[in-house]
């Protein structure tokens, strides 16, 4: 958008941070080098939120802020609670070296809704994976790469393609499974020049006798694109992009779109 938004503002204390920045279940150090910055939307953990978060070494835990996405019983537009009655937990190890880095998340926590003119108030329990990487070769070419899965990841995966749990027949929530993986290789051409060729996919497995047919049941995306940077810090790039995705009943649709772009980092 182009009215200012608040982005990261947190502060730090030895081992600890307090405030809003990346969410811990997400490594940005995986994120590919795409023109639009979040890259294959549809497969990758993203986002960021308030958080209380300490850091011993490798090891990161941190309580975040909660919320719960919902789908009404039979479809619907989506339902945002703010019920919860306890925060997010994540717990992630970070491993690093010459080759490249290494990170493994893992996420619970609570969805809940309470509707008492709808007779509503139920909470169910989530949780979730991710391992990610970045892995660089001898060329300075890298790899980087995301697989993703839980029950009721909702929010946290894909820009919320999928809610995190559906309303069934008692009123009660079920939660919904997804699974994301997103790969990202980086060639160099010269000291100058560099591609990007990335692939993502994301599946979600609805029980459709409680969402209707009407949602994400698969999507994927691939983008390739080329930066040229005449000056550190400065880049100009080209990206085109085909993505594609189907609802569970069996309609699709897909875009090409091609994206231009001038970044100074600073």
């Amino acid at each position: 958008s182009y009215a200012p938004r608040l982005r990261h503002a947190f502060v730090t204390y030895n081992k600890w941070l307090f405030g809003q920045t990346w969410m811990t279940f997400f490594n940005v150090g995986a994120l590919p080098e795409n023109l639009d910055f979040v890259g294959p939307a549809e497969s990758t953990i993203f986002g960021r939120q308030a958080m209380i978060r300490y850091t011993s070494g490798n090891w990161q835990f941190a309580l975040e802020n909660p919320e719960t996405t919902i789908t009404p019983y039979g479809g619907g537009g989506r339902i945002v609670t703010d019920d919860n009655n306890v925060p997010d937990v994540v717990l992630r190890y970070n491993l690093k070296g010459d080759w490249g880095s290494f990170t493994a998340a893992g996420i619970y926590r609570q969805l809940r809704y309470e509707n008492s003119a709808a007779g509503i108030d139920d909470s169910t329990n989530s949780y979730g994976i991710s391992l990610s990487g970045k892995f660089v070769f001898g060329n300075k070419d890298d790899f980087r790469w995301m697989a993703s899965t839980g029950k009721g990841l909702g929010r946290y995966m894909g820009l919320n393609t999928a809610n995190g749990a559906v309303i069934d027949g008692d009123g009660d929530l079920q939660t919904i499974d997804s699974t994301g993986i997103f790969g990202s290789y980086r060639h160099l051409w010269s000291d100058k020049w560099r591609s990007n060729l990335t692939l993502g996919y994301l599946m979600v497995d609805n029980d459709t006798d409680l969402t209707g047919l009407g949602v994400t049941k698969e999507a994927s995306s691939v983008h390739f694109n080329l930066i040229y940077s005449p000056q550190p810090k400065l880049d100009f790039g080209a990206e085109i992009m085909y993505a594609d995705r189907e609802i569970e009943s069996g309609n699709d649709g897909n875009l090409t779109r091609l994206q231009f772009s001038a970044k100074y980092a600073f």
